[in-house]
């Protein structure tokens, strides 16, 4: 029996991109298990502060029906900032956190090599420490944290066994500057897979990178070690996966209009993708 979730953030409306997720997730919960045996959770990820809009949440609810879809729903995310802060504090307390005031256009311009999020973080502030009283984020020292836990491994269900290699993303942000947003996605993901009894991790392989981070996390903050499910993504014409930026056409729209949900949903299930629109053909796992 699986547990599984999906974790929209609602700073937009949901695409097709969004309900083949939910769709993947909602049915590997109750694969060969019967409806009602295994369990789908739905989680809301609002803290993305100022972005996060608490009408969508309804908006995602009213989606998720018309899709056909059951589950049980979670705490936010906005309800567990305190987790969070414990969890920063512990690692903390570890000695493996450090303060860094560097931009995005300041890691661009010194950074020495990419990975599979862009450009990796040069550690600047790790040999120079900001002034006493910037407003800093804090980074993860993942040399420092795999010299803690040594080795680590783990699983997705498409992709086979995987040697973490958080190293790939380099010092990533785990407490961020903007007091609106109190932790990073990878903190704050990995705290509530684990509150919320998450057994397969189900998400898009364009986060397969980051589980290496997460496993990491896990490892040093003694949490349960679920599997993960990387499924393919969405692309639209151009090749690029959909995305709620590029305004991609949104389940509520389509609900307005009159579709039929129980048939997309179907047709997403086999495979059918709607005009201009292909589902990628490999899942890309770390080099």
């Amino acid at each position: 029996m699986h547990v599984t979730r999906f974790a929209p953030s609602p700073n937009g409306s949901l695409h097709l991109g969004h309900a083949y997720s939910a769709i993947v997730a909602h049915d590997l919960a109750h694969r060969g298990a019967g409806l009602g045996k295994g369990q789908f959770l739905l989680r809301i990820e609002d803290i993305d502060g100022g972005r996060s809009r608490a009408d969508l949440a309804d908006e995602f609810r009213a989606d998720l029906a018309w899709l056909g879809l059951r589950w049980d729903e979670v705490p936010a995310q906005s309800v567990r900032v305190d987790d969070y802060e414990v969890a920063a504090a512990t690692l903390a307390a570890m000695g493996l956190l450090y303060p860094c005031k560097c931009t995005r256009a300041d890691i661009a311009a010194n950074a020495t090599k990419s990975g599979p999020d862009g450009p990796v973080y040069p550690g600047t502030c790790k040999a120079s420490p900001p002034d006493h009283g910037e407003a800093v984020a804090w980074r993860l020292d993942v040399a420092a944290a795999l010299a803690r836990t040594g080795p680590l491994e783990w699983m997705d269900d498409l992709a086979g066994e995987q040697r973490a290699r958080p190293e790939l993303l380099g010092d990533v942000v785990l407490v961020r500057k903007d007091p609106d947003t109190p932790a990073s996605y990878h903190l704050a993901v990995t705290l509530d897979d684990a509150a919320d009894g998450v057994t397969l991790v189900t998400r898009g392989a364009d986060l397969f990178a980051a589980t290496h981070v997460h496993r990491l996390l896990q490892e040093l903050l003694g949490l349960p070690v679920p599997r993960w499910y990387h499924h393919a993504l969405l692309l639209d014409e151009d090749g690029r996966k959909l995305a709620k930026r590029r305004n991609s056409p949104s389940l509520a729209d389509m609900r307005r209009e009159g579709k039929d949900g129980l048939a997309i949903a179907q047709q997403l299930r086999m495979g059918q993708m709607p005009s201009g629109i292909t589902l990628s053909a490999s899942l890309n796992s770390a080099p």
